[in-house]
């Protein structure tokens, strides 16, 4: 996650904030203030402090502070008929309104500026002397007085139009990097569930072979040593290239080469069928010779399917049991493995993950899998996988 501090534009924290707006209102009063106090205007002065004074809370509460701002600049316009320095608060209230407020509030703020303009201007004229109320005499100070007003109210209402710009873009780079992580939970998740895939076919047709041939072993040890001692190298050579394969597993999950063995595809299915027959199983096989080329994906699924499929027979079929696995390649893959043993009547355990295995490897090919009883006995597996 990055730090909040990249995510967003730099301004003034709360702090700072404060002090600006205390500097502003000291600028007003002191500079504004101290002028009429030398030239001897103590009204001047007392409207110049009531008038700043708000500007205070201009963040917090704008609307306020604008409304007690107008309210003193409509008493100063009824009791003083001479500019005061206070008055520059009314277009920063302008300004504060137009920023933090809601629009209508800004656009009402800006209306009552162009009021206060032509009532201030016509003020003015009676202060200085001047009885002519001519559109001539009072368009100079109404237009400049309106368009301080103006500029004021522009200035703010951008301001609130970038913010809110602004924030919205934060918001949806936010969503775009939950998004984006919710998406690498997913891919990992899969991840996780493919591996765990992965492992449980070379774990459960691994060490059943070597189970069927360890038995084996056992029984033909008192009798014929020769055949104990082969069928003791193929416990060793199944062994081994289980180990392979977990390490090759394993190694997805670090960073890196795994430095080991490529995965198995369509023509190592030929090998699954030489284990089984090796392992005492009964196997008809017929297979496309040579093997065609298929994309890898392809190739691993059919080669997990018939693996997982055999493990089922050594599991489930009982012994005896005769596998007939057929493999075909046209416009896709199909594969179709069928015993005649008792694996349709085996009584499951209901934690085993092969069957679901294999459907999800089928489907993430878009291809589909059926695996159930066959007609005449026995149980069938039979995966179709497009190319």
């Amino acid at each position: 996650m990055r730090d909040q501090r990249d995510q967003h534009p730099w301004r003034l924290g709360p702090r700072g904030r404060r002090w600006l707006d205390g500097l502003l209102v000291a600028f007003v009063i002191v500079v504004g203030g101290m002028g009429h106090v030398v030239t001897g205007q103590p009204v001047a002065t007392a409207f110049t402090v009531a008038e700043a004074l708000p500007l205070l809370w201009r963040r917090r509460h704008p609307w306020t502070v604008f409304l007690t701002v107008a309210a003193v600049s409509a008493l100063q316009a009824w009791a003083y008929d001479q500019p005061a320095a206070g008055q520059l608060a009314f277009p920063i209230a302008v300004y504060s309104v137009a920023r933090w407020s809601p629009r209508w509030q800004g656009v009402t703020a800006l209306l009552v500026g162009y009021v206060g303009a032509l009532v201030a201007a016509t003020r003015w004229l009676y202060g200085f002397g001047a009885g002519d109320l001519s559109p001539s005499n009072l368009a100079p100070y109404t237009v400049t007085i309106g368009a301080i007003v103006t500029a004021a109210w522009a200035l703010g209402s951008a301001a609130q139009s970038r913010e809110r710009y602004v924030a919205s873009l934060v918001a949806r780079a936010e969503q775009a990097e939950r998004m984006a992580e919710r998406e690498v939970e997913l891919a990992a998740r899969d991840e996780r569930s493919r591996i765990a895939r992965e492992m449980h076919d070379v774990v459960a047709h691994g060490l059943s072979v070597m189970v069927v041939q360890a038995d084996g072993a056992r029984y033909a040890a008192a009798k014929d040593p020769d055949v104990a001692v082969g069928t003791l190298e193929t416990i060793s050579a199944t062994g081994r290239e289980a180990l392979t394969e977990m390490r090759r597993l394993l190694g997805l999950l670090r960073e890196g080469d795994t430095g080991v063995a490529p995965q198995p595809g369509l023509d190592d299915v030929r090998h699954l069928v030489d284990e089984a027959r090796a392992s005492g199983m009964r196997v008809a096989a017929e297979l496309p010779e040579p093997a065609p080329d298929v994309p890898d994906g392809v190739g691993l699924a059919a080669y997990r399917i018939v693996q997982e499929a055999l493990t089922n027979v050594r599991k489930h079929a009982g012994p005896d049991a005769a596998v007939d696995v057929r493999v075909a390649v046209d416009r896709g893959v199909a594969v179709d493995v069928r015993d005649d043993g008792r694996g349709a009547a085996a009584r499951a355990d209901g934690r085993g993950l092969g069957l679901v295995g294999m459907r999800e490897r089928a489907a993430v090919h878009g291809g589909t899998l059926e695996a159930g009883p066959a007609p005449g006995g026995g149980f069938a597996v039979s995966a179709r996988l497009p190319l």
